[in-house]
């Protein structure tokens, strides 16, 4: 029995996205091998987060890289690292920063999110600004540590341009740091970002896009930023101490940036558009119900997923059929969209499960 079957937990056929709370994504045979080898010995762990983050930089054009226990904490040793520097006495002074000159960070108020918080348990204060260059240069003091600036759709609209947030914090002297979570497809954002645009740090989950370990995440960007961020975090005693990366995932991540480099992501894409035309056409017809293709995903990647919009004389409510797709065996997880449609992602299948995710919509939107 698989180690779900003994806790009486049903499996998740996962349409909606890449969601921590659905355990992200899938790692292909090469990471899960890469884990367990590196399972198998003791090693300096410093030194091994040190060469992975050369070896990913490398891959990815970046200066460099640092390994961290997810995206959400890359945000907090990231920003942690534009306070502090390699000062032992400012990483000490965490999260009082008595004695700190750099306490606070510039974000829009449009992209205030809960992933801020990563920002904000390091002590700083987020000074919020509308979308107005003169705003920006006006918030810009030498109290601040960084500009923060989230990238994707849900973050796009009244919103200042990351070039133009770049030239503004760089005229003023002040690093710019990018939260890409959920940002790839396409693999090339690993350096667009930084490498593209000029932004200081590029911040991605490992466990989202990049198929690797969940409890990783990629720092990527300005050496001088990322060296700073290795004495904030595990196994030395400062803010990051508690946000430990394994050797385990440390190979992981590494084994996933290799794989997802190596793959071709136009057939990929190609594959994923294969099932959204598969949903939209055998979803036609329904009573009550409209399906039609979006575009781009729900994160801004470049790819669509079917919308079912359940109108009048539909058989269930949107809430309804969420429910009864998540009460089969094995669960179905689709996006609730609006007040009255879901999303149907194709990105976080298995092959053959796009098949299955649209029997289980038809059955439970026909009866």
């Amino acid at each position: 029995m698989s180690v779900y079957a003994q806790l009486g937990i049903r499996r998740v056929i996962n349409a909606s996205a890449t969601l921590t709370r659905l355990g992200g994504s899938l790692m292909p045979p090469e990471v899960l091998a890469a884990m367990v080898d590196a399972a198998e010995w003791f090693v300096d762990l410093p030194d091994l987060q040190r060469r992975v983050g050369r070896r990913i930089a490398d891959l990815t054009h970046n200066d460099d890289c640092y390994v961290s226990s997810g995206a959400a904490a890359g945000i907090t040793i990231a920003v942690a690292a534009c306070i502090t520097g390699d000062d032992p006495d400012l990483i000490e002074a965490m999260p009082y920063l008595d004695g700190v000159q750099h306490t606070e960070v510039v974000v829009l108020r449009s992209q205030r999110n809960g992933y801020d918080y990563a920002a904000r348990q390091t002590g700083v204060r987020l000074v919020e600004i509308e979308a107005d260059p003169e705003e920006l240069r006006r918030a810009l003091t030498d109290r601040t540590a960084c500009v923060l600036w989230f990238a994707g759709a849900r973050y796009a609209s009244e919103t200042l341009s990351l070039a133009e947030v770049i030239a503004i914090a760089h005229g003023a002297g002040v690093p710019v740091l990018v939260d890409a979570a959920a940002q790839i497809p396409p693999i090339a954002n690993l350096w667009h970002f930084t490498q593209e645009l000029g932004a200081d740090v590029a911040i991605f989950s490992g466990g989202k896009g990049l198929r690797g370990p969940q409890s990783s995440g990629l720092v990527l960007g300005r050496r001088e930023i990322i060296e700073a961020c290795r004495p904030n975090g595990s196994p030395n005693h400062g803010i990051g101490r508690p946000m430990k990366v394994g050797k385990e995932e440390l190979a992981g991540i590494l084994a996933a940036v290799e794989w997802s480099l190596a793959q071709d992501e136009a057939a990929i894409l190609a594959g994923y558009e294969r099932s959204v035309r598969r949903w939209v056409q055998g979803l036609a017809g329904i009573p009550g119900v409209t399906v039609a293709r979006a575009y781009p995903s729900e994160a801004g990647q470049p790819h669509g997923r079917a919308v079912v919009t359940l109108g009048p004389g539909a058989r269930l409510s949107r809430d309804r059929a969420v429910a009864a797709l998540w009460e089969r065996d094995p669960r179905v997880a689709v996006s609730p969209v609006g007040d009255d449609a879901i999303a149907l992602n194709p990105q976080t299948l298995q092959p053959g499960e796009d098949e299955i995710v649209l029997a289980a919509v038809h059955d439970v939107l026909t009866g």
